[in-house]
């Protein structure tokens, strides 16, 4: 029966691979991959021989078709991302929403993410919180740190090395440089850590130690005082 199955993978610690999705990727007949060469080295570890395909945010709109003739036609399909769970700022959503529209039935494996362990190691409120994943590069930028800096929740923000202090003045500009943050960078991975502190202070602990690895910020909300 046709199938699509989401299969979470580690964002670093190859040990958070689970049993589960090494068994579905053993399972199917054809995995989308984000990037073949990386996803090559994640199935060489674990003894993984199913077919990869590349499907990408630059070609996803061209590859959908084909595979839906796939599923619909009694293929199982696996989607993974190069890290995390497919659709989680990665391609998945556009697959997903063309396989509902088909009936074809869809499973999505729990598992890694980077934001859920930076939220509940950030010490901030995470009763309530909103994903913003990445900021616009230019066009709505300021339009989006003005909604930031008006949210009473806890916001939670994915940022690359290079852009780190752009968005963290860019914060303290919208925010104020007293807002609470958390920045934790190469979660479950040998030099993983987590910052703490205000708005200030992040800027200049940056500023004396250069930002290396993948970042998820973590911004308290606005008091309602």
């Amino acid at each position: 029966m046709a199938q699509l199955f989401l299969v979470p993978t580690p964002i670093g610690n190859l040990k958070d691979m689970t049993f589960r999705a090494v068994e579905v990727l053993n399972e199917v007949e054809l995995i989308l991959a984000e990037d073949t060469r990386t996803s090559a080295k994640l199935m060489q570890h674990f003894d993984i021989s199913t077919p990869l395909h590349s499907h990408h945010m630059h070609n996803e709109h061209a590859s959908l078709p084909k595979i839906i003739r796939d599923l619909k036609q009694g293929r199982s399909v696996a989607l993974i991302s190069d890290a995390g769970t497919p659709a989680i700022s990665d391609p998945g959503f556009l697959l997903v929403r063309e396989a509902i529209k088909e009936g074809i039935e869809i499973e999505c494996l729990p598992g890694a993410t980077a934001f859920v362990p930076a939220l509940v190691l950030s010490g901030l409120p995470n009763d309530r919180f909103i994903f913003e994943a990445f900021l616009p590069p230019k066009k709505g930028r300021q339009t989006r740190l003005e909604k930031i800096a008006e949210e009473d929740r806890t916001v939670i923000l994915y940022e690359s090395p290079h852009k780190l202090l752009k968005t963290l003045n860019q914060l303290a500009s919208s925010c104020g440089e007293e807002r609470q943050i958390s920045v934790s960078r190469e979660l479950t991975k040998l030099h993983e850590e987590t910052f703490r502190g205000s708005l200030k202070e992040a800027i200049t602990h940056f500023e004396q130690k250069a930002p290396k690895g993948e970042f998820v910020l973590c911004l308290s909300g606005k008091s309602k005082k």
